[in-house]
């Protein structure tokens, strides 16, 4: 079983930055893509960001220049800096690995970010 496990949230003004941690615990040989996605209240879950296991990345449009994916293999570890913050992008953000054919989810993180 593999878990990720989501750090880094909080409020913050706008303007301000954040960094999101996923650390992917469990028996993992290799981890294929690790994503980023966020969801808010009354809306469906978006992905926000992703990164293959060669470091392609590929962000949604909304964040691109602001939000910067990176991974790190040995640590089984995702990062997300967030830049440039918006009241706009208060949600949950949830880290979601793909590993032996299998989808993991954590349980999300909430970022608040305050006008």
């Amino acid at each position: 079983q593999v878990q990720p496990v989501e750090s880094g949230g909080g409020l913050v003004q706008a303007g301000g930055s954040l960094r999101l941690t996923c650390v992917a615990s469990g028996s993992i040989s290799s981890i294929n893509n690790m994503n980023w996605f966020r969801q808010a209240p009354g809306n469906v879950r978006e992905l926000v960001a992703s990164i293959s296991s060669s470091g392609s990345t590929d962000y949604a449009d909304s964040v691109k220049g602001r939000f910067t994916i990176s991974r790190d293999n040995a640590k089984n570890t995702v990062y997300l800096q967030m830049n440039s913050l918006k009241p706009e992008d208060t949600a949950v953000y949830y880290c979601r690995c793909i590993t032996g054919g299998k989808v993991y989810w954590g349980q999300g993180t909430q970022v608040t970010v305050s006008s």
